[in-house]
Parts: structure tokens; sequence; C-alpha cells
């Protein structure tokens, strides 16, 4: 962007001294470019700021202005107008020092300021200074009169040595909430202990007073109101009183609350051990009167440590506390919202009960002697608690006794005891026991039930419901010990499971948060040879269903693992085992048509075998089929491993099978061999563990004891003019003069162009192409060796050893003339004669001269 010239006037004119004068000064400023040329009719952006004290100082406000130039490329702008950026205008303090302004020009009307400049403000604009500062001493003050300063000290103070008022409020009118003086502060965060209007008597004697406020009437001396804090605040810093009230007939002190608490009375400071309120009476009234016409408590009153409610008495007639139920409700209700002390305590010094309840009298079977009950009102606990602190009590802690004769398993008749939650949604147990032992000794458990006769049951968990789904018994442990452990003493079964319907007799299992097992089984007994586990079915299923239900897991549905040092027969990880006459021993099926696993997957980190397998009759060994485009059998080395991918061996010198028979009905090739590493050979064939033939890794052969092909020459593969099919074997080839490394048949006798015959049956096909090429377009043209060659009689008579030159007829050779034959002109000798009519072949041991 190119630099700008700028040209910048301030122009200021004159400010009232006035409420209503404007808070703007004018700026214009002239636009040239870098070659002085003024910029005309053309939209700028200005960022204006004020600095105080110095050309670099604080900015007390900035903003943002926008024009047009004119045909001059004079822009007039006004000063407190534009964008504000921070500060205000009409916050300045004139009168606080020197002032400077500060531009920043963005030609194009952006916020790319180029260019910049700072001027200090000269005289005119502390005109400005007059609105704050009052103008000129003395005269009268004009009503109503508004004026805002920013001054950390009185702004208006009048001082009284006489017996008068120094400053007095008077309002005539009978409008409803107005005030003789008033006193605002506007700040909605103001510091602490802020007034509004502050009395301060600095007497030090008895009877002076801060703040007075006196009403004739019935109305109030002195009235607070605040929506969120305090009306009226008395404090007291010495022995005196915050508030004091006194009445000599009426009420010292009343406070009525429409929505709110009437009176709230504190002590803040933990030290304090004074009483929060002292109420007595010399005469024979009641010193604390509490009624309530609604639904409310008369009294409540809590504690931390102490006592919530205390009564004491010393006389034999009166009680501490006395509660009567003339009607409906509780004589005695304890509520209690601590964690640790309890709403109602009955304690007990002597031998008697802390707490005795009891029926006496009613047959009906409803009555309750101690009745414990917890919920109401949404609330929450226990309905009962028994708990023994004596380490050494080794009584019951709790006595449940019956001489009934029940036999109903109901939970309302003939059990000793009976424990029910009624909730369908609950989660909490009808019966909870809990020790807290660090023996796992016999008889030291939650709950202990015993069978002391010839029947029965130790324990007996029944799910009812024949439509629920909850477990008849669960059990949990957090610890290290068992969830559940059984033993049986004699032949019964350590745990006994059968099912009536579908379900599992047995269904072990691990959360979703949990690293064990779903089960294991040991034998411990090395003497022991039964089955740890036996698994039988008469039906059509599976005996045994092991499932892996997680996609990404990495682990075997089923593990079978052995520990011996023989390798007998039978000594196996996984033994399976098919004693039919149909049926396999193992399957492995990877059902997943869109899956990559291998069916079966076998591995050995000893010096072993992987997979053995044996065919004790006329069977495979190994069997192996691909239906998709795999391969039947697939035998690869890692990039660690140092091994064979196939080792094939016949240890019978009896047997005349080949060692690898591979077969091919298809159009693909029956072998294919891909070297694809650094060095090394891409076959080596041996005899007697002696190469003798091999075929390193860029394709060349070497044979020790020579080559043999069914061939009996040897032909390289050219491009003819026009199309392989007007050619066959046989034909003469020349070079074509037309087209590079291209051939074409002969057509004129005796030619030193003469390079071939169309090959019937090369031994040996050269090619500069790569062996993956079809060849399309070529031709197979003999150079040395015997090829069967078209002739004719046009040199006579061909006899055995005559040379063989070009005829004048296409691709055709004829008798050569030893007098008229040239160097590059003879095809080769004829071993065979030719006296026929017309075109024949015959075998020539072809060799260019």
């Amino acid at each position: 962007m190119k630099k700008l010239l700028l040209t910048a006037g301030l122009v200021l004119g004159s400010i009232l001294v006035s409420a209503q004068a404007p808070e703007k000064m004018s700026y214009q400023a002239v636009m040239r470019n870098s070659g002085g040329q003024l910029l005309l009719n053309q939209n700028i952006a200005v960022r204006v700021s004020v600095l105080q004290g110095t050309p670099t100082g604080t900015v007390v406000f900035s903003e943002r202005l926008t024009g047009t130039t004119n045909a001059n490329g004079l822009v007039s702008l006004e000063i407190g107008s534009g964008t504000v950026l921070s500060g205000t205008f009409a916050g300045i303090n004139w009168a606080s020092g020197n002032y400077y302004l500060k531009t920043e020009t963005d030609p194009l009307g952006g916020t790319t300021y180029s260019i910049a400049g700072t001027s200090q403000l000269l005289s005119v604009p502390y005109a400005m200074y007059a609105k704050t500062a009052g103008g000129t001493s003395g005269g009268a003050l004009t009503l109503p009169y508004t004026a805002t300063v920013n001054n950390a000290g009185n702004l208006f103070s009048i001082n009284n040595d006489g017996d008068g008022a120094s400053l007095e409020g008077t309002n005539n009118t009978a409008t409803s909430s107005i005030a003789a003086v008033r006193g605002l502060v506007n700040n909605t965060a103001p510091g602490g202990f802020s007034s509004a209007v502050r009395g301060i008597n600095n007497g030090t004697g008895g009877l002076g007073i801060g703040v007075w406020g006196s009403q004739n009437g019935s109305g109030w001396g002195v009235y607070g109101v605040s929506p969120a804090g305090l009306g009226v605040y008395g404090n007291s810093s010495g022995a005196g009183y915050g508030v004091y009230a006194n009445s000599n007939t009426g009420t010292g002190l009343h406070a009525t609350s429409t929505n709110g608490i009437a009176a709230n009375i504190a002590i803040s400071n933990n030290a304090n051990n004074n009483n929060v309120i002292n109420a007595n009476s010399l005469g024979n009234g009641i010193v604390v009167n509490v009624s309530t016409t609604g639904s409310g408590s008369g009294v409540v009153s809590n504690t931390g440590a102490g006592f919530a409610v205390h009564g004491i008495t010393s006389a034999q007639s009166s009680a501490g506390v006395i509660a009567d139920n003339n009607g409906a409700g509780e004589a005695v209700v304890g509520r209690n919202t601590s964690d640790i002390a309890g709403a109602v305590v009955g304690r007990n010094d002597g031998g008697g009960y802390g707490v005795r309840g009891f029926v006496s009298g009613n047959t009906s079977g409803t009555s309750v002697g101690v009745f414990g009950q917890v919920g109401l009102n949404s609330g929450k606990g226990r309905a009962g608690r028994f708990v023994n602190s004596n380490t050494n009590n080794d009584r019951n802690t709790f006595e449940v006794e019956s001489n009934g004769a029940g036999n109903i398993p109901d939970n309302t008749s003939g059990n000793v005891s009976s424990f029910l939650n009624t909730n369908t949604n609950s989660v909490s147990a009808g019966v909870r026991g809990e020790v807290k032992s660090i023996f796992g000794n016999f008889g030291a458990a939650g709950i202990f039930g015993v069978s002391s006769g010839t029947g029965g049951v130790g324990g007996l968990f029944h799910a009812s419901n024949i439509n629920g789904n909850g477990a008849a018994l669960v059990a949990i442990t957090e610890g290290n010990g068992n969830a559940i452990r059984a033993n049986a003493g004699k032949d019964g079964n350590g745990v006994e499971t059968n099912i009536d319907g579908n379900g599992n007799a047995l269904y072990a299992w691990v959360p979703t948060f949990a690293n064990g097992r779903a089960g294991k089984f040991n034998n411990f007994n090395t003497a022991n040879t039964s089955d740890v586990i036996t698994s039988t079915t008469v039906g059509n299923g599976i005996a045994g269903n092991f499932l892996v239900d997680r996609t990404t897991g990495t682990s075997a549905a089923l593990k079978g693992e052995v520990n011996s040092i023989f390798a007998n027969f039978g000594t196996a990880g996984v033994y399976g085992l098919s004693s039919g006459t149909g049926g396999y021993a193992g399957l492995f099926y990877a059902s997943n048509t869109t899956g990559n696993g291998p069916a079966l997957l076998a591995l050995t980190e000893g010096a072993g075998n992987g997979i053995t397998a044996n065919a004790g009759g006329n069977g495979d060994g190994v069997e192996a089929t691909a239906d998709g485009t795999g391969s039947a059998i697939y035998g690869w080395i890692p990039n660690f491993g140092t091994g064979r991918a196939g080792y094939f061996r016949n240890f019978n010198n009896a047997n005349g099978q080949p060692v690898v028979h591979v077969t091919t009905t298809g159009t693909g090739s029956t072998l294919l061999v891909n070297h694809q590493g650094p060095s090394g050979n891409i076959a080596v064939f041996q005899s007697g563990s002696a190469n003798v033939a091999r075929i390193n890794k860029t394709g060349q052969a070497f044979f020790n004891g020579g080559t043999q092909n069914s061939g009996a020459d040897l032909a390289e593969a050219f491009d003819v003019e026009g199309n392989t099919s007007e050619y066959e074997p046989g034909d003469i080839l020349v070079i074509s003069t037309d087209t590079d490394r291209t051939v074409e048949k002969s057509s004129k006798a005796y030619s030193t162009l003469v390079a071939g015959v169309y090959a019937t049956k090369p031994g040996v096909l050269l090619t500069e192409e790569n062996i993956d090429s079809e060849l399309i377009g070529k031709v197979p043209m003999g150079v040395v060796g015997v090829i069967p060659t078209k002739v004719c009689l046009e040199g006579g008579k061909i006899k055995r050893g005559d040379f063989i030159v070009t005829s004048s007829k296409s691709g055709i050779a004829m008798k050569g003339n030893p007098k008229k034959v040239k160097i590059g002109q003879v095809i080769g000798k004829a071993l065979q004669d030719y006296d026929q009519n017309g075109i024949g072949k015959i075998k020539v041991l072809v060799n260019i001269k």
C-alpha cells in the first residue's frame, strides 16, 4: 500500500457553558497520497484517541470515525459522535492536566490504520471545563440544577456553629413516598458499609443520637426496607444495645412478616457463650407463649452438640417434659436431622429397660408394642437399629423369640420373625445381616442358618412370583473371598442345580467391568482320575458350547492346556474323538462370509510341529480345498522367521510316487514361483544334495547336464509388416526397409536382406519382450537350426547339401547357383531332395551367410 501524506487541522467551535452544550469537537483532515496528489471523493476511516499528560500518555477516550473526502480531498468529522472503543467523551476531566489528540487513518475505510499523528489540544477545548467546574463564582443558582463531577472530596459542605440545623429539607406535599431529604448510591456494587444517608454523632455522652426518626401519628419513626439486605441495622460495639425497644403500656418490640420470617436473632461468634435470647418474668404469667393456628410447629429447636430441648425440674410433682395426646396426634415426636444423635433416646442406667413397648389387654392382634417407622414425607433412614458397642458383651444384640407353632411361609403369621419390603420398585433387602470380623471361622457369618433336625434346610430362598425375573439368591463379595462356598462332607454334591424351564441349570458370567473368569474347575488330588468336568447330553444339542461374543476380541472361545513331559496319544490340550462311523474328531468352521480369520490356527513355540496329521488308511494326511479365490494350502514365513514355507519328503525307497504332484484343469499356471527378495535364486534343483540346475533371480537358467528341447531351431520374435494372419510357418522372411526391427516375406531372388524362416516348432524362442508378454503381432523367425522351409523348383531340382536362397515368389525359397551366390544371400543348406512341381516344404539347416 502506498504511503499517504495527511494534512490534518482541528477546528473547535465555541462550547457553551450550559447543560445543553454538545459533547463534540470538529475535526478536519486533507488526504494526499505519496505523490502529493489529493484523494478525492474517497471513503476513509479514522481512529481518534485522547491521551492524558504526554503524547504517549494514558488513553482516556477512543472512538472510530468514518467519512468521505470531498472534491478537494477534505474530510470533516465530529469527535464524540463515532463508534466508542474505550472510555466516555463526557467523562474526560479537562481540568486535570494536558491532553493530546492522536489520529490513526485507514484511507480505504477499514481498520488497517497506516498513518498516525499526535498533537496537543490547545486552550479552546478547555472551555468545556466550565461545564464541570461550575462556571464563575457567586451569582444565583438556577433550579433545577444538575452536575456530574468525578472528585474524591466533598462536593457540598455546610458548617453551622449555631443551634440550628446545618441542612434542612422540607416537603409540604401530601404525595406518597416523598422525601424531604434523599440520598442515593447508584452503583449496583458499592463498597462495604456504603450509605445513601449517614448520621454521625461524635458526642461521647450517653444521650447522643446518630440518626433520629420521629413520627407524630401511628406511622414509623424510622422505616428501613431492603429486598435482600437489612432494612434497619443496629450494632453495638461495646456493652450497649444494638437496638433497644421499650414500652410503658404497649409492646416494646413488635415484628411481623407477610411471607418471610418475622424475627431472626442469632450469635455469629463461635467463642460467644452467652444466651441468644434471655426471657424472664417477675410475674406469674407465661415466660414464652407460643401459639399457631396453621400446620406448623409451635416451637422448633435444634442444636449442634447441646440439647435441642432441655427440661429441668426439681419438684417431684412436675416433669421436665410432659406431652399429652388428647386426639389423633402423637404425644411425643422426636425428629432428628443429625447424622449421629437420636431424636428420642431411652436411657437405662439400671437394670430395667431403656425403652419398653408392650401390648396389654388388646386381643384383636392389631396392637404393636414398639412401632418404628420411616419414610413419611419422603424421609430416609432406618425404622430401627440395634448396636452393641461393648466388645466383651457376648449376649445377642437383638433377640426374637416365639412360642407359636406356625408353619406358614407368609409375612403375617407363624414365623419367628418376618421382614417385608412392600415397595415394588425397591432395591433394598428384606433382611440384612452383617458381621465385621477378621476371622473366617465357622459361624462368623452375616446370616447363619442352621438345620439341627434330620430334615429341613439351613437356608431356603424362594422367588415365589412365577412372572418375576429376580434371582432366588444373589451372593456378592467385594474382597478376595468366594461369593459362594459350598462343601459336601459326604457323597452329596457341593452344588446341585436343576431347571424346570428353558434356562440354564448353571449360568456363570463376568460383568463388563470385571477381569475374572466365569468358571474355574480344579482337581488338587493327584490320585483322582475322575474327569474335572463331565458334560453329557442325550439330546441333539451340543454338549459344550463356548462363544467369545466380541467382534474385536483376541481371546480363544475354548482353551485346553496339558502340562506334561509326555507326548503319548491322548496327552493333548484339546482331545477330540469321533467314535462312530461318521462325524469328525474336530471341526473348525469360520462361518462369517466376510471374515478373514482362519478356521484353524496352530502355533508352537518349541521344536515340534504346528500341526501333525497322519492318515492310517487310504485317506490323505491333510486335505485342503478352497471354494473361492484363495489357496487350498498357503505356507509362509514371517519377516522374522528363518524356516521353510513348505517341506515335502518321501522316506520310503520303494515308493515310486512323486513327492509333490501338481495338477490343474483350469487355464492358469500349474506352478507359479515368485521371488520377491533382494537376492537368491528363483529355483534350485538338486540330485543327491548336489545342485544340478538353477534359475537365478533375473530368470537366467543354468544346467550342469545341458538342455534338451523338443524343437530343432533357435528363433526370435519379430514384428511383421501387415497382419500376422498373412504369415505361416515355412515362409522366408527378409528385413523390412520401411520399419525398424520388422520383417516381411521375401519377394525377389537372391535377396541379401534375407533374415530367417518362420519357425514351425522352435526349441528356443528369443525375445526382447518380458516373459509375460503374449507376443501379439509378432512371428517366431528361426535363425539357426533345422526348420521346415517352403521351396520351389525356380532354381532347379534341389539336392541334399544345395545352397538355399530366396526366389521371386513371395516367401518361397529355391536352389542357389554357387556361381551367382553372394555374401548374405544363403539361407542355409537343404537336408532333403525336392523335385516336385509347385510349392512344398523340406527341412533346411538354416544358417544365414
